[in-house]
């Protein structure tokens, strides 16, 4: 007998996830969009609403299964919305949330961050040639 497989709730409304650590900013933050793929998912829907297979192409990195649990933890956190388009079968949309939004200068500044490190990786290997 085939598994039954769990449909992504739309929209959930639900509360967050509990922060790890009670009253840390810092732990609340992580748990919102700590990892290696949250920001990056955050990322490419900043730019425009992706269906699931548009996030995994713009990913290919990243399981069906992860992209999966992360897009369910950034909906239970209110960062990302699902939209069925209205068809059948019903194809679905992500996007951010107003919510979600308040996230991209955090994603700029890392992004930032994550350049001038590279460079200063590439320099030190450069100099120890």
């Amino acid at each position: 007998m085939e598994p039954i497989k769990k449909a992504l709730s739309s929209n959930h409304t639900g509360t967050a996830r509990p922060n790890p650590v009670v009253g840390c900013p810092l732990t609340a933050a992580l748990a919102a969009v700590g990892g290696k793929w949250k920001l990056i998912i955050v990322y490419w829907l900043a730019e425009s609403p992706k269906h699931f297979a548009g996030l995994r192409q713009a990913m290919p990195s990243i399981s069906q299964k992860v992209l999966t649990q992360q897009l369910r933890e950034l909906m239970s956190d209110g960062i990302v919305n699902r939209e069925p388009l209205g068809e059948i079968p019903a194809p679905v949309e992500y996007s951010l949330t107003n919510y979600g939004t308040t996230l991209l200068p955090l994603v700029e500044s890392v992004r930032v961050w994550g350049r001038s490190h590279l460079e200063r990786s590439q320099t030190e290997a450069a100099s120890s040639d």
